[in-house]
């Protein structure tokens, strides 16, 4: 039953971080390209380590996924905010539909 239940999380994982590629690919520019990989590719990692530690059944490697999903939690959306401030500020432009450029009226 466990097998299942770890398949499941794996293709589940599996299919977050095509979305997050799938969003690097296709979405427009830099500030949009990075809400998908925090968002899809975070879930989808976290996913696929959880399946890893419950297909395993031991106490050290759930203490390692819990840190190793703690470390994605806290660190992804940090990287992705700084990525997108830098590319702002060396001036990629922003795509077309953006309607709101909340940053313009700080410089």
């Amino acid at each position: 039953m466990i097998e299942y239940f770890t398949g499941v999380l794996m293709v589940l994982g599996s299919l977050f971080c095509l979305v997050a590629a799938l969003g690097v690919i296709r979405l427009p520019d830099t500030l949009t390209r990075m809400h998908a990989v925090t968002k899809a590719g975070s879930l989808g990692a976290g996913l696929v380590v959880l399946a890893h530690a419950f297909f395993h059944q031991q106490t050290g490697i759930f203490l390692r996924a819990g840190f190793i999903i703690a470390l994605l939690l806290f660190t992804a959306p940090v990287a992705a905010h700084l990525i997108a401030r830098a590319s702002y500020r060396s001036g990629i432009p922003l795509s077309g539909r953006t309607w709101v450029d909340e940053l313009k009226k700080q410089h």
